[in-house]
C-alpha cells in the first residue's frame, strides 16, 4: 500500500512540470519570507540586551529600523509567493482537468457502461481541487517548514547547542507518530472520497430524472436515498475526523513537551549568567517558530494522503485503457458506396456471456434492412459494431471491405450517420445542434438538411429561428421536434450509411408522418440499418433481418418473412391490432 501511494504521489508531481519555474521561485520566496523572520526573532533579541545594556540611542534605532525592514522584506515576500503559487495551483488544476475530460472523450462505451456520472463529476471537481490544493499550494509550504526547521534549528545551536538538543530530542516520537498517522488515514481518506462521489451520483440522477421523480411522487423516497449517501459520508468524515482528533493534537502537544523543558533549563541558565536575557527571548521566540511547522505537520500530513486519495482516483479514468482505440498504423476509411458486411461475429459485454453469436449479413450498397425481434435480442448491439462503438468478441465487420478495426474511428465515423430513438440535443443554438458533427458548415447546408429532415418549417417559427437556445437536453422542444433536428444532424455530415434506432417508436401519428417523410429523404441513395419494432418503420425497408437470442433465425422481404419467420408474424400482428385499435 505504501509503495502504491508512493507511485500515485510521484505522478501527481509530474504535473509540477511544466510549473518547475514559477515552483522554484515560489519556493525561494517563501524560504526567504522564512529568513527574513528568523532574522526579526534575531534582531528581537538583541533589542532587548540593547534596552538592558548601555541603551546607545543610535545603535537601538539601527536595530529597531533592521526589525521593520525585515518584517516589510518578509510581507513582500510572501506576497510574491502567495501571487505566483496561486497562480501555479489554477494552472495544475487546469492541465489535470483538461487531460481528465479529454481522457473521457475518449474512452469506449463500455467505460461508461461501468461506471456511474456522478462518480466520474466528483473526481472532475472534488478529487481535482483536493489535489490542486496541495499541488498548488501544500509543497510549498511543506518546503517553507522543512527549511524552517532546518534553518531554525541550526540558528538553536548556535545560540545554545544544550537548549537545541532538548527541543530536537522529541524529533524522533514526533516521525514515528506522524508517519503511523500518514498510515491509518489513507484508507479512510479514501473512502470519504468515494462515497463523496456516490451523493454526486444521486444529486445527478435526481436532478437529471426530476420529471419521472416527480410523475412517480417519489421525491420522498428519492430524498431518503440522497440522505442514505449523505449519511454514509458522514459517518466515514466522522472516522476520518474521529483519527485526525487523536493524531494532531497529538502532534501538535509533542513539540510543547519540549518547548517546556528549554524553558526550565533556559531560566537556569539566565539565571546562572550563561544566557543573556535577549538570547533567552530570541530563543523562546525562535522555538516557536520551530513549533509552529512541527504541530502543522498533522495538517500536511492529512492534506497529502487525502490529495493522494484523490490522485488514485484521478489516474483510475486516466489510466483506463481505450478498448476501442486506433491500431498502430490505422488508415482512412476507403471511399465507397456503403457495403456492410458482418463476418462471423461473436460479441459480449462481459467474458461468458455473449450476446451475438455467429452473425454473417450482407448488407448491399444503397439497401435499407430492417433489424427485428425482442427485446435483448442484439439489434442494437449488432448495430452498434459499426461505427466500432464496441469491438467484435470474434468475426469481423467490414465497411466497403476495410476491417473497421483497421482505419481511424474519426474516419469511420464521419461516414455514418446515427439517429437514436431518444436523441441528445445540446444547449445550443438549432443551428450549433445540426451543424454539430461539421461545425463549419455553410448555412445553406444547414438549412438543406432542416428541409430534408421535415425540420425547416418549425425552425422558421422559433424566435430566433436557427439562432434559437434550445434548452438543456432539449427539453423546450417536442419529442416529434428533436428526432426530425437529429436527422438533420446525421444528414448534414452526408453519410454513407445511417443507423436508425426506432426513431418513430414514441411520437404521435401526425409526428410519425413527418419524421417517417425526413427518413426516406435521409435514407435515398445511403446504406440504412433500421432497428425497427413498428410495421410503420420495418415498411421502409427493402430486407428484414430476425434476431433471436444474438442469432440471426431469418431474412428476406416483408411477405417472405411474413410465411417464414414467428418472430416477423408476431411483429405484423400485434402491428395490426395497434392500427386497427388506432382505426376504432
Amino acid at each position: 500500500m505504501a509503495r502504491s501511494n508512493a507511485r500515485t504521489f510521484a505522478r501527481l508531481l509530474r504535473f509540477l512540470h511544466p510549473y518547475r519555474w514559477s515552483l522554484g521561485a515560489s519556493t525561494l520566496l517563501a524560504i526567504a519570507s522564512q529568513g527574513a523572520a528568523v532574522a526579526v526573532l534575531v534582531l528581537t533579541g538583541f533589542v532587548v540586551d540593547e534596552l538592558r545594556g548601555a541603551r546607545d540611542t543610535h545603535r537601538l534605532t539601527l536595530l529597531i529600523a533592521a526589525v521593520l525592514a525585515a518584517g516589510v522584506a518578509r510581507a513582500l515576500l510572501m506576497l510574491g509567493r502567495r501571487f505566483i503559487s496561486g497562480r501555479q495551483a489554477l494552472g495544475v488544476e487546469w492541465d489535470m482537468r483538461d487531460a481528465l475530460y479529454a481522457r473521457l472523450l475518449r474512452l469506449s462505451f463500455g467505460f461508461y457502461d461501468r461506471h456511474q456520472t456522478g462518480q466520474l463529476m466528483s473526481r472532475a471537481t472534488v478529487d481535482l481541487q483536493t489535489i490542486r490544493f496541495f499541488l498548488g499550494y501544500g509543497l510549498i509550504f511543506f518546503a517553507q517548514h522543512v527549511v524552517t526547521i532546518l534553518s531554525v534549528t541550526a540558528v538553536l545551536f548556535f545560540y545554545e547547542w544544550r537548549l537545541a538538543l532538548i527541543a530536537v530530542a522529541i524529533t524522533p516520537l514526533l516521525v514515528g507518530v506522524a508517519y503511523r498517522y500518514s498510515h491509518v488515514s489513507h484508507p479512510l481518506l479514501r473512502d470519504v472520497q468515494q462515497k463523496l462521489g456516490e451523493v454526486a451520483t444521486v444529486a445527478e440522477e435526481s436532478i437529471v430524472g426530476v420529471h419521472v421523480v416527480k410523475s412517480f411522487a417519489q421525491e420522498e423516497r428519492r430524498e431518503e436515498r440522497f440522505r442514505r449517501a449523505a449519511d454514509a459520508v458522514f459517518h466515514a468524515s466522522v472516522r476520518a475526523n474521529a483519527q485526525r482528533a487523536l493524531y494532531v493534537p497529538l502532534l501538535s502537544f509533542l513539540p510543547m513537551l519540549a518547548q517546556a523543558g528549554v524553558l526550565i533549563a533556559a531560566g537556569h541558565f539566565v539565571v546562572r549568567g550563561e544566557l543573556t536575557l535577549g538570547g533567552f527571548f530570541a530563543f523562546n521566540l525562535l522555538l516557536t517558530m520551530l513549533v509552529a511547522p512541527l504541530r502543522m505537520l498533522g495538517m500536511w500530513i492529512g492534506q497529502a494522503q487525502r490529495a493522494t486519495a484523490s490522485g488514485e482516483r484521478f489516474f483510475e479514468v486516466v489510466d483506463e485503457p481505450e478498448e476501442v482505440g486506433d491500431a498502430p498504423g490505422a488508415r482512412e476509411l476507403p471511399p465507397g458506396p456503403g457495403r456492410v458486411t458482418f463476418a462471423g461475429v461473436d460479441f459480449a459485454y462481459e467474458p461468458g456471456r455473449p450476446v451475438l453469436h455467429g452473425i454473417d449479413l450482407e448488407i448491399e450498397p444503397g439497401t435499407t434492412v430492417a433489424l427485428i425481434g425482442a427485446s435483448g435480442s442484439g439489434k442494437t448491439t449488432l448495430a452498434s459494431l459499426v461505427p466500432r462503438f464496441y469491438d467484435a468478441s470474434a468475426g469481423c465487420v467490414l465497411v466497403d471491405g476495410a476491417d473497421v478495426r483497421d482505419v481511424t474511428r474519426r474516419s469511420l465515423r464521419r461516414a455514418i450517420g446515427v439517429i437514436s430513438q431518444d436523441p441528445f440535443l445540446f444547449s445550443a443554438s438549432v443551428r450549433d445542434n445540426i451543424a454539430f458533427g461539421v461545425p463549419d458548415v455553410a448555412q445553406e447546408l444547414v438549412e438543406a438538411a432542416a428541409r430534408a429532415a421535415q425540420a425547416h418549417e418549425f425552425v422558421e417559427q422559433l424566435p430566433d429561428g436557427y439562432d434559437t437556445v434550445i434548452g438543456e437536453r432539449g427539453v423546450t422542444l417536442s419529442g416529434g421536434q428533436r428526432q426530425r433536428l437529429a436527422i438533420a444532424r446525421a444528414l448534414v455530415i452526408d453519410p454513407r450509411i445511417l443507423i436508425l434506432d426506432d426513431a418513430t417508436a414514441s411520437v404521435d401519428a401526425g409526428t410519425e408522418a413527418l419524421i417517417r417523410a425526413g427518413l426516406a429523404e435521409a435514407m435515398r441513395g445511403r446504406t440504412t440499418i433500421v432497428i425497427a419494432h413498428r410495421l410503420s418503420t420495418i415498411a421502409l425497408a427493402d430486407v428484414v433481418v430476425a434476431l433471436e437470442h444474438g442469432r440471426i433465425v431469418a431474412r428476406g422481404t416483408q411477405e417472405e418473412l411474413l410465411h417464414t419467420s414467428s418472430v416477423y408474424r408476431e411483429i405484423h400482428d400485434y402491428g395490426l391490432l395497434q392500427e386497427i385499435g388506432v382505426s376504432a
